[in-house]
């Protein structure tokens, strides 16, 4: 079904069996940030999707504030399903991104970060990338605007743009791909995106480190390559798990990044204060002494 125009709100809503992309977002202690986030899938036209969003917030949920709650109603107006749920207690980051993806049951799943704008058409370019490319997942790393007049030659020196098929690849610290992970810092991606001159519709795959804040997967090749569920071998306090989950996809089915990027990232001051633990780091160490 398509996106429901303002001329039809108040018509009963038949709400599709199965959608495309189940955009699956977990949010804590962000009300506004997560209505501006809200407002960015609202203005998106296709593919089909619904919205699961988990909150672990240490007060009321944010889909309570009045901006995120007028977004949510707009999104159902729309015919777009949207399922909040409350998850606590809190064990970890990792965790939290299983939980929602064992809700999911879309082809793809949009994993999308409660401080992140999407421009309209982004979600359809991220969809129909993942369709062209066949590998196991797509992204556009989130541009800080504040950033734009900030140009870093030195950070954008590794970007290389997918030629052919996207392959499996094996990403670790001092490998080689590991270096490109400052291409998606500032707003570099904006930057590249600008240097190649890109029309409008025109997209270009390019190869990452990883790719964090929004990144769309086969749901499918998420799963075979083990999702999340190494979050019990994590302490709540940690960081990167997005990292690993992706370069277990990376090995069997290979990712990429999509230029131009259509996600901004807020700049709002990050919730995960405490970065001790790298979940790379004791993960992937447990799997080579096993």
């Amino acid at each position: 079904m398509a996106r429901r125009s303002s001329e039809q709100w108040a018509q009963r809503v038949e709400l599709r069996e199965s959608v495309d992309v189940d955009v699956l977002l977990p949010t804590c202690n962000r009300p506004a940030e997560l209505g501006v986030t809200l407002a960015g899938l609202a203005a998106q036209a296709e593919p089909s999707f619904a919205v699961v969003i988990s909150d672990q917030s240490a007060g009321s949920p944010g889909w309570e504030h009045p901006a995120a709650a007028a977004m949510v109603r707009v999104l159902e107006a729309q015919g777009r399903p949207v399922t909040r749920l409350r998850h606590l207690p809190r064990r970890g980051l990792a965790e939290h991104r299983q939980f929602l993806l064992e809700q999911s049951s879309a082809e793809k799943c949009l994993f999308l970060d409660d401080d992140v704008w999407l421009e309209p058409g982004a979600l359809h370019r991220l969809s129909c990338a993942l369709d062209e490319l066949e590998c196991g997942f797509v992204g556009m790393a989130p541009q800080g605007l504040s950033y734009l007049g900030d140009r870093r030659p030195e950070q954008t020196a590794a970007f290389e743009a997918w030629e052919g098929p996207v392959t499996a690849e094996r990403i670790r610290p001092g490998a080689p791909g590991f270096e490109r992970w400052p291409l998606h810092s500032a707003a570099n991606l904006s930057h590249i995106s600008a240097d190649l001159s890109l029309q409008p519709g025109q997209w270009v795959p390019y190869r990452v480190a990883w790719l964090g804040g929004c990144a769309m997967y086969r749901r499918d090749a998420l799963t075979a390559a083990g999702g999340f569920a190494f979050w019990d071998s994590l302490p709540p306090d940690h960081a990167g798990e997005d990292v690993v989950a992706q370069w277990k996809v990376m090995e069997l089915y290979g990712g990429a990044g999509i230029l131009p990027s259509g996600a901004v990232h807020l700049e709002s001051p990050t919730t995960v204060t405490d970065r001790d633990v790298e979940a790379r780091d004791v993960v992937l160490s447990q799997e080579s002494a096993g």
